[in-house]
């Protein structure tokens, strides 16, 4: 019995320690963290949603991590390119400071000649209508400056890079600019001048081709232009007092005064025009001797004096047909006699116009000077075989000795005139008398 108890307690013993340790192992499972001892359904359904919660929040820390890696990289970075950029802009600063300063500094000492010491004479050649780059490599070229593109810049600003002029000047290689640019505007220090002299009774297109074969005179055209225009009038009163310019073929015929003149090579018109006009005027108004009078007068004191019923117009239409037919200077006082005598003759003398040669052409000295464009019918409002009185105007330009024979003619009876071919006169009073001194020097 005793036995029996003792293997029933064992038993009671041994099953309770088998339940105790069923117990403890499913509690164990249980309680395990390797998903693989736990029910599926379970273990996806909590894994899927805490792995995307764990991939979300570590997503965000890399991003936010990345993000702030990249703005200290980029921000180390612009501040290394902004002082790279400081370092450069400093460096050009410094480089262009340094290049103006030298430019300056040069320029500047070649604009005041401090850097040209040489203060010899050199020629300097402008040729025509000469550009600003022109006129500046000429004078590096010859030494009077250094500095070509301060040169142009100063004249430029000065605004004198337009009003070079030709031809060929004396300049001293220390001069400054402002003085370099005066002497080139003017002719003051021009070297290339040509003497030309110009012969009483030249007409105008003559002293055109004379001042050409000189070289004084390039555009003849608009030499020619000008002598027919009335742009001149306002500084002579001798031109603007003709009322008849517009039957003229060259308003300034007669006034070219001839005369030993000095002019630059290939001059501009005007001015060998104004030197023309200029001489004239001082001839009109310059007091001389006049055959018959203990006193000295000026030519357009002498017309008024005289009580002339010619103006000075007239007057010079006169003496140049004087200086055209004459001979010599004795001759001009008898054949102003004759044309002052056949313009004032009455009809029953015959004489209703001047019917002079030199006048049948004009403005061409001969039949055999006419152009071929004028034909063979050619026609001049200046023929006085057709027109009654003076022509329009003077037809060449007189000298002085012709002037003062208009203005006091010698008084004589005689109506015509001619010469043989030694350039002897003889004059007539009646066309008998005139055809007969005719077939006398034939």
């Amino acid at each position: 019995m005793e036995h029996y108890n003792n293997d029933n307690r064992s038993y009671e013993e041994q099953r309770r320690r088998r339940a105790e340790n069923f117990r403890l192992n499913i509690s164990d499972s249980y309680d395990s963290d390797n998903p693989s001892d736990r029910e599926p359904e379970e273990i996806n359904s909590y894994s899927g949603q805490d792995v995307k919660e764990q991939i979300a929040r570590e997503s965000k820390k890399s991003l936010k991590k990345r993000n702030r890696e990249q703005k200290k990289a980029l921000r180390a970075r612009n501040k290394r390119n902004r002082r790279i950029f400081r370092i450069m802009w400093l460096v050009s600063v410094l480089l262009i400071g340094t290049m103006l300063a030298t430019y300056i500094v040069t320029g500047m000492n070649d604009l005041l000649a401090i850097n040209r010491p040489d203060d010899s004479v050199v020629a300097v050649t402008i040729p025509e209508n000469p550009t600003l780059d022109i006129v500046a490599d000429e004078l590096v070229r010859t030494g009077v400056i250094k500095e070509a593109g301060y040169f142009k810049t100063f004249a430029k600003i000065t605004r004198s890079d337009s009003d070079f002029a030709q031809g060929t000047f004396e300049l001293r290689k220390n001069m400054d600019y402002q003085a370099i640019i005066t002497n080139l505007e003017g002719n003051a220090s021009r070297t290339d001048t040509v003497e030309v002299t110009i012969i009483e009774g030249m007409s105008v297109v003559e002293i055109a081709d004379k001042l050409v074969e000189e070289k004084a005179l390039a555009d003849k055209d608009r030499f020619l232009e000008l002598c027919a225009s009335d742009n001149f009038d306002n500084d002579f009163d001798f031109l603007k007092n003709i009322k008849n310019a517009g039957e003229r073929y060259y308003k300034l015929e007669g006034y070219l005064y001839p005369d030993k003149y000095e002019f630059y090579q290939n001059d501009d018109p005007i001015s060998i025009i104004y030197k023309f006009l200029n001489n004239f005027e001082s001839k009109l108004y310059t007091k001389q001797a006049f055959d018959g009078y203990d006193k000295l007068y000026s030519v357009h004191k002498m017309i008024e004096k005289t009580d002339s019923s010619y103006d000075l117009d007239q007057i010079m239409t006169i003496a140049s047909i004087v200086q055209a037919e004459a001979a010599n200077k004795e001759d001009m006082y008898y054949v102003s006699s004759i044309i002052h005598n056949r313009l004032t003759a009455d009809d029953y003398m015959g004489v209703s116009s001047l019917s002079l040669d030199s006048t049948k052409y004009y403005p061409y000295r001969s039949e055999d000077k006419l152009p071929a464009t004028a034909g063979k019918n050619y026609k001049s409002r200046y023929d006085t075989y057709t027109l009654k009185g003076l022509p329009p105007g003077p037809i060449c330009n007189p000298g002085n000795e012709a002037i003062k024979a208009a203005l006091l003619p010698y008084s004589t009876s005689y109506y015509y005139f001619c010469h043989d071919k030694d350039g002897n006169p003889y004059y007539a009073s009646t066309i008998y008398e005139h055809e007969a001194n005719l077939e006398y020097i034939e």
